[in-house]
């Protein structure tokens, strides 16, 4: 089990965001070069203060013999997004000591060098570098995403004494307001980590991912925000990057040059407002989405059908199935426009809410020929994009959630299952009434990452991958495969592939919204629906954060399968049960 409660001090980001920095020790040295070499590594566990001294004991004393240089590869023991803090002592000789720092999300791309084949690199953030440390001083070095560090000397006949090698991880000084708990332990920590993935990404801005990317990309950030909502309630993150991407994305541009992702800004915005109820903020961006809803109509065939240009990307593992990005990107087409619609209302634009009406029922009335290419595809039904389409289509109306579930979200289970769509297969799966279809590709699909010592969710996973697969905390033995090596895809391949991926959260959404049941109603969270969905659950519970204040929730299974519920809500909202 993950531990989420820290030790922190406090900064000021010079943009006025509330950080923290917390200090952590390694936890454990997983590897040794030349390890005669090197004296009291262990003292390097212990507890750190951040000050040089005189005293200059507790060291860890490496020392390169001739061409013999020592290493170590440290575990801080969960991935972090920050650098280095390194205190040194006093060795003999006062001139600087060169070293190599090795980053990793797994101990085997700490070990890795850029060798532009394996996939480890330094683009966004730098993860392999040589440093100069100081005789008795500290210095602090790096911002990237990692779990593993090494550190090697690379002077022939050197000393380095390190009094402290800590990492520096920064996150935002915010609760968590949201919670879940459950009589089934795996479920409660896939609901933490999905949650803890997503904290890492909140930085300057809601981020994809801290190694790589560090990037506002829109389409990521849906499932992204969903878990904000029900892990933090409103923080300012969240207008703040939706603020960016449209301020640098003129019309007609799409937003991060792909077409789906300015679909996705609007349905961002309809689920924001759902749950924080911020209708100044929703005026502010009425321009915008006036021209973007202009532009979306051009596009759109006379007889309802998505005619958009640019770059057609549902995620990656859909991006070689042609019929299932058509499919998926006329159903994404129907879900902004009817979201733009029901902003159309709020904001009083009447007669766009009406165009808006018109041009969504000529779309699902021109989605046979797409839905059929794909219920007919002459493809396994678990094939890459075939579930990404049946969620889309199935939440847009194209077809219904038993037909999607029944004809390929249930087919195999998690295979076919994405880290991105996921979340939307899930919430089909629910709607279909299979939940515990859900739950069980939940604690399979989710919980193998876990299984193989991941703390943090990652960019993409098949299940394809297990067999005879190591674990990503350990070098990999001999008879095993190292999985963060050898796969991954498309941007993504071997050490690139981004372990920590926010779009990769969405069962920390979905067991808040469908297992704990809380479904919004009305705008601003002021009526919500509460309806449980147990599975093979005994009980849950849980809080929900609302601009009112948090929402305690129970759930209890009885002996006749009949479901007793406790609830305290704020009492500014209306619950329907």
């Amino acid at each position: 089990m993950l531990c989420f409660s820290w030790l922190v001090c406090p900064c000021l980001h010079s943009s006025g965001i509330a950080l923290v920095r917390e200090y952590l020790s390694p936890v454990r040295i997983v590897w040794q070069q030349d390890a005669g070499l090197i004296e009291t590594p262990e003292n390097l566990l212990l507890p750190g203060k951040g000050q040089s001294d005189l005293a200059n004991t507790h060291l860890c004393i490496m020392r390169s013999v001739g061409t013999a240089c020592p290493a170590l590869l440290l575990d801080f023991g969960k991935e972090i997004q920050g650098g280095l803090q390194i205190i040194t002592g006093m060795p003999r000789f006062q001139e600087p000591v060169s070293v190599c720092i090795r980053l990793g999300e797994s101990a085997s791309e700490a070990m890795a060098e850029i060798d532009g084949v394996n996939g480890a690199g330094n683009d966004h953030a730098m993860r392999d570098f040589i440093i100069k440390l100081p005789w008795l001083g500290a210095t602090e070095v790096g911002h990237s995403g990692f779990r593993f560090v090494r550190i090697d000397l690379l002077k022939e006949d050197a000393e380095l004494q390190l009094k402290e090698l800590r990492a520096i991880s920064t996150f935002r000084d915010i609760p968590y307001l949201g919670s879940f708990r459950s009589d089934d332990e795996w479920l409660n920590e896939i609901w933490q980590t999905g949650a803890y993935t997503v904290h890492l990404n909140m930085q300057e801005y809601l981020w994809d991912e801290i190694k790589r990317d560090r990037l506002v990309w829109v389409g990521d950030l849906h499932p992204e925000v969903m878990t904000v909502n029900t892990i933090f309630g409103y923080t300012e993150v969240v207008p703040k990057s939706l603020d960016l991407i449209r301020d640098i994305t003129p019309l007609p541009q799409w937003m991060n040059g792909i077409n789906s992702y300015s679909l996705w800004w609007i349905l961002i915005h309809r689920d924001w407002y759902y749950y924080q109820g911020d209708l100044t903020y929703l005026a502010e961006q009425c321009s915008y989405l006036k021209g973007l809803l202009t532009y979306l109509i051009s596009k759109t065939s006379p007889e309802g059908v998505e005619q958009l240009d640019g770059n057609h990307f549902l995620d990656w593992p859909s991006s070689e199935n042609p019929a299932a990005i058509d499919a998926g990107l006329q159903a994404l087409m129907i879900l902004a426009l009817k979201a733009w619609e029901e902003l159309c209302l709020v904001l009083e634009e009447k007669e766009l809410a009406a165009v808006c009406r018109q041009t969504m029922e000529k779309a699902v009335e021109a989605s046979g020929p797409v839905r059929d290419a794909v219920l007919y595809a002459p493809i396994a039904p678990d094939a890459p994009g075939m579930k990404q389409a049946a969620a889309l289509m199935a939440l847009s109306g194209i077809i219904s959630p038993q037909e999607a579930n029944s004809r390929f979200l249930a087919v195999h289970g998690p295979a076919g299952f994405s880290t991105f769509y996921g979340y939307y297969m899930l919430r089909v799966m629910a709607l279909a009434r299979n939940v515990q279809g859900a739950l069980d590709v939940i604690r399979q699909y989710w919980g193998a990452m876990l299984d193989l010592g991941a703390t943090t969710f990652w960019e993409d996973f098949n299940m394809d991958w297990l067999p005879e697969a190591g674990r990503i905390d350990e070098l990999v033995p001999e008879g095993k495969k190292d999985i963060h090596a050898l796969y991954g895809d498309y941007c993504y391949q071997g050490f690139r592939h981004s372990l920590c991926h926010g779009w990769a959260s969405g069962p920390t959404a979905w067991l808040s919204e469908y297992v704990l049941g809380v479904e919004m109603v009305e705008p601003g969270s002021r009526v919500i629906r509460v309806t449980p969905h147990l599975g093979d659950l005994q009980w849950v519970e849980g809080t929900f954060p609302t601009p009112y204040g948090l929402i305690h929730i129970r759930h209890e299974k009885k002996a006749d399968g009949a479901i007793t519920s406790q609830i305290d809500a704020p009492e500014e909202i209306t619950i329907i049960q």
